[in-house]
């Protein structure tokens, strides 16, 4: 795995007269046996996010996460899908976890702390994110194992605990109420792309580190 580092509030140019990106920005490429994937990610951006995965409704959620988190988002996948959709979902999980951590670098000047509660129709649904260095997931979801097309339900929480664990970040991902599981499944990704946000926002107030021992 290659991965490449773009400090806060850096820039990486563009050749023959494209642009530099302005942000905090990392692109995670990740090979084995079982998927390929490339990942990019500016957690200051305006929510232009595209995701390629051959799952049709993981790249709609994360498509979603990335709008509503303001997060510039571009994931292609390729995985062994013809056996199970678990490998090519878990590894996104990994890649954007490890994005994620990189964008951060020091933690110096962040929120640390970020919630969100988003309602979609019938359901509610909450994230709450500490970016504190101990990763752990959180997930109350009771949903019956089931599928919306070829999407086992089952491996959300596979797709979180892998970006909690490859973030650093402590997660919790809580069911409120629903009962249309894409609109569950939905809330979900909308309320963990707002409580990125929250918590990976600078506050010009924060001197340092958000922690009292001095690092995170």
């Amino acid at each position: 795995m290659a991965r490449r580092r773009r400090g806060r509030g850096g820039a990486r140019t563009g050749g023959d007269g494209v642009p530099p990106v302005i942000g905090r920005v990392a692109r995670i490429e990740r090979k084995t046996r079982e998927t390929e994937i490339l990942l990019q990610l500016n957690i200051d951006g305006t929510g232009d996010a595209s995701a390629q995965t051959t799952i049709p409704f993981l790249n709609h959620m994360l498509e979603a996460m990335g709008k509503h988190g303001l997060l510039d988002l571009k994931v292609d996948a390729r995985g062994d899908t013809e056996v199970d959709l678990h490998h090519t979902v878990e590894d996104v999980g990994i890649c954007l976890g490890k994005a994620f951590h990189e964008v951060l670098g020091d933690n110096r000047g962040i929120v640390r702390f970020g919630t969100a509660y988003v309602p979609m129709d019938e359901a509610l649904a909450s994230v709450h994110v500490d970016i504190s260095g101990r990763p752990y997931l959180s997930f109350n979801v009771p949903l019956a194992k089931t599928k919306i097309g070829n999407f086992d339900l089952d491996l959300l929480k596979d797709f979180f605990r892998a970006f909690a664990m490859n973030a650093m970040v402590n997660v919790h991902v809580n069911l409120h109420y629903g009962e249309n599981l894409h609109h569950i499944t939905e809330a979900i990704f909308k309320a963990f792309g707002r409580a990125l946000a929250e918590a990976s926002r600078l506050n010009p107030r924060m001197a340092g580190v958000p922690s009292t021992k001095g690092s995170l």
